[in-house]
């Protein structure tokens, strides 16, 4: 075997190792994910607009907590779009919606702007509070906030879970639990 070729051969080694050690490092930082019946972890992240935002301040209101991959790809356009198209029915039911990505704050805003969403994205580029509800995720080389949706009651408790939601009729899917969870 040439040099050359005992370097390649070293050097895809190496990658492939690091690779694993790199995601067995995140999957160590990802908390199991929460239960139904249990509190919701409590956190403070920046919105949009890099305003604080936390999660206790929305005590008596019912909270879709969404988890998402990436701001302005396919699948995440798709379920804000949704979320956004029935705002007035989440209003209307004394809930609000919180998405929560890796991507940064400015990320946020672009995203907001160029879709018109009105309601509040979180940034969670320390990767902070995504592993608090088990949603930290690899896609490739990337790290990413799976696709889990949290409902919270009123009184701050997990009433409701989904795991690898379909974008196009997550929402509606939502809006059906949160009608049948409040008429109780």
């Amino acid at each position: 075997m040439s040099k050359t070729s005992v370097i390649i051969v070293a050097v895809v080694a190496l990658l492939i190792v690091g690779g694993f050690a790199l995601q067995r490092g995140f999957a160590a930082d990802n908390a199991p994910m929460p239960e139904v019946g249990q509190a919701a972890p409590t956190f403070t992240l920046p919105n949009q607009e890099g305003t604080p935002v936390d999660l206790a301040s929305y005590k008596g209101k019912w909270v879709v907590l969404y988890f998402y991959p990436k701001d302005m790809t396919t699948g995440c356009t798709i379920e804000a779009h949704k979320f956004q198209a029935d705002l007035d029915k989440y209003k209307a039911m004394n809930a609000v919606i919180l998405g929560v990505s890796v991507d940064t704050v400015d990320s946020h805003k672009q995203f907001c702007t160029k879709d018109s969403l009105s309601f509040t994205l979180l940034a969670d580029p320390d990767k902070k509070v995504v592993p608090q509800y088990g949603s930290l995720g690899n896609y490739g080389p990337m790290v990413i906030a799976m696709r889990n949706t949290f409902l919270i009651d009123p009184q701050g408790k997990i009433v409701k879970i989904w795991t690898k939601v379909d974008p196009n009729v997550h929402s509606a899917d939502v809006l059906s639990a949160l009608a049948t969870l409040q008429k109780g």
